[in-house]
């Protein structure tokens, strides 16, 4: 049986347990003597027997009294910790939030980000899961992520998403190698070089291959699943690659060349990707907040002409 017992009652009662006095218990619930009597028949009412032994002289709690006080304390403290706790979970003293994203993103972009949200929040917990396209859709489905900062595929029709920012692409080289002095690449320049491929599956090479259909090129015959390998190919002179200008930090260190792509065809959207049927957290919605200001489409500079 359903029962409307108010936490105003509770509290009533717990003070006239306490307190075993209608005035003094009445003062402390900010109420009248006889309101609170009134209270205390209702509560009795409803639990179906008397709570008190009432005298002139004092106020003493029945045995069935007893045990509802244990019982009525221990419920005003669950409640009261459970609105302390939510308390604190919406004014980001505590919470969690985890984000998906590319690998690109997730090794240089985004770190700044979480470093500037634990310093506002330092009590939110934030885990990241770097992954593919697919892989980033998987783990948001799952509800293992939040959000998901990822490029377009026919698996985001699904969820809410909108675009964070365009990444445009270019051909990375040797400094020896004939396109390095350029200022910007055509695609038709790329005709009879060898290229160095990223594998199928991520969705670098699914913008690539779109571009690769107007021009002749050669396959190298490598297939590589991570940026390293294909920055240490390039190095040895195996072939040329082209990679959108957020994984170019890759390139940085081994003295390669990055030269800008003249195609716009080839611009990879990065989408930051939600659930629809599940809404965001206090802290998820600051971490997006913060992910749009930092990585949004006006905020990243861009300033990767070569090294």
């Amino acid at each position: 049986m359903q029962r409307n017992i108010s936490t105003r009652l509770l509290h009533a009662f717990v003070a006239l347990a306490e307190l075993k006095h209608f005035t003094r218990a009445a003062e402390r619930c900010h109420t009248s003597q006889s309101a609170l009597s009134v209270m205390i028949k209702k509560l009795e009412g409803m639990l179906g027997t008397t709570l008190f032994e009432r005298d002139t002289r004092k106020v003493t709690l029945t045995p069935e009294g007893e045990l509802f006080a244990e019982a009525a304390t221990a419920l005003i403290a669950e409640i009261e910790a459970a609105f302390d706790d939510m308390s604190e979970y919406v004014a980001l003293r505590r919470g969690r939030v985890s984000i998906a994203a590319l690998p690109s993103l997730a090794a240089n972009g985004l770190p700044s980000v979480i470093v500037e949200y634990k310093h506002l929040y330092p009590g939110v917990k934030v885990s990241l899961h770097d992954a593919l396209s697919d892989q980033c859709l998987a783990l948001l489905r799952q509800g293992k992520a939040d959000l998901a900062l990822t490029a377009p595929g026919p698996d985001v029709q699904e969820f809410e998403a909108r675009t964070l920012c365009s990444d445009p692409f270019y051909v990375v080289c040797p400094k020896e190698h004939a396109l390095a002095g350029k200022k910007t690449v055509r695609v038709a320049d790329l005709a009879g070089h060898e290229v160095i491929h990223l594998a199928k599956s991520s969705s670098v090479r699914q913008h690539v291959e779109i571009l690769l259909r107007e021009v002749q090129v050669v396959h190298s015959g490598f297939e590589v699943e991570h940026l390293a390998t294909v920055a240490g190919l390039v190095k040895q002179g195996l072939g040329i690659s082209i990679v959108p200008e957020l994984t170019l930090f890759q390139f940085r260190q081994l003295g390669l060349v990055a030269i800008p792509l003249q195609s716009s065809k080839l611009v990879r959207p990065i989408l930051v990707v939600r659930r629809k049927d599940r809404s965001l957290s206090v802290a998820s919605q600051a971490m997006l907040k913060l992910i749009e200001k930092r990585l949004g489409q006006t905020a990243i500079p861009r300033k990767y002409k070569n090294f």
